[in-house]
């Protein structure tokens, strides 16, 4: 077809929806040609009930790998179609179990004899088809098992993404950014403080020239985020981890861990061997980006800001 020309393995749902309609047209055609009264959906319950075993709800859900929810629906629409009843299992009375009635039981004569002619169908369309459709069912079903294709999509995503952003040493051009990006989370959540105030409007004086490091986020050129990393004059920590701060337009594409990488990765080109940051709970998103690069919580605090309510340490390999 054109349009799945046109979208490529864009449309692969639409385009397996639409061989699924078909086959399911088909297949309601085919039980009224062999005068099976049976919808397509039920196929996989009465399939398993024609074996001849009665069994519970969850079992067949279990083994059709249908939620119990459907199956249980399917039941009631079998039982009033008198193809399908339930008694009560001879070995736990607490339990319901279904099987075929004396009527599901003679449609499955016929339904036997239609599975051999369908069976047959399928096997010669499978001969003259260059791919084996049956096995590649398998193969995806396989794959997306192990990872669904939600989650390949959000790598995908990333990985494209990850192209446009670079994250730079710091300029005077972009102190205008610096101060911006950390007073807009700041005020979301908290007030200004002087020592905020003294970084933001002097970073080269109260950051760069004691000997720290700054680093920028661009995406596509333009500053997103930023991260500090402020030399200390402490007996026990070189540096501190601080002024994080991402834009909200870009949040979700991995910029803070790639910031907080950057400084950490620097720390360590710079000798440090204890890097400490001081946060706030309420900033999950940060909190979590710390305990990843391998931060642990400190028992006490002794906070520099009103808004500190953790302190956080990054003991650093040799």
């Amino acid at each position: 077809m054109d349009f799945f020309n046109q979208t490529g393995k864009l449309a692969i749902g639409s385009r397996l929806r639409m061989l699924t309609d078909k086959i399911t047209v088909d297949a309601a055609a085919i039980y009224k040609m062999f005068g099976v009264d049976l919808k397509p959906k039920w196929f996989p319950v009465f399939f398993v009930l024609s074996q001849g075993e009665a069994k519970t709800i969850t079992a067949i859900a279990k083994e059709i790998g249908h939620s119990h929810p459907s199956v249980s629906n399917i039941i009631k629409e079998m039982v009033a179609k008198g193809l399908v009843k339930e008694t009560k299992d001879k070995s736990d009375g607490r339990r319901n179990v279904v099987m075929l009635s004396a009527k599901g039981k003679k449609m499955s004569n016929s339904f036997a004899e239609q599975c051999i002619d369908v069976t047959t169908a399928i096997e010669q369309i499978t001969r003259q088809t260059r791919n084996d459709l049956w096995r590649a069912i398998e193969e995806w079903e396989n794959l997306l098992s192990d990872k669904s294709l939600l989650e390949r999509v959000k790598e995908a995503q990333k990985e494209r993404v990850s192209k446009d952003i670079r994250i730079v040493p710091y300029e005077s051009c972009y102190q205008s950014a610096f101060r911006a990006l950390n007073e807009a989370w700041i005020t979301a959540y908290f007030r200004m403080e002087e020592a905020d105030y003294k970084a933001l409007e002097h970073p080269q004086e109260y950051i760069l020239d004691k000997g720290g490091f700054i680093f920028v986020a661009l995406y596509k050129d333009e500053p997103v985020g930023v991260c500090a990393l402020c030399k200390l004059n402490n007996p026990v920590y070189d540096y501190e981890l601080a002024k994080l701060a991402v834009s909200p337009v870009v949040q979700g594409k991995g910029i803070g861990v790639l910031l907080c990488e950057a400084v950490v990765k620097k720390a360590k080109e710079l000798g440090g061997k204890k890097v400490f940051i001081e946060s706030n709970t309420l900033l999950k998103s940060a909190i979590h980006i710390y305990r990843k690069l391998g931060f642990k919580e400190l028992p006490e605090y002794h906070t520099t800001y009103e808004r500190g309510d953790i302190q956080m340490e990054l003991i650093l390999e040799e």
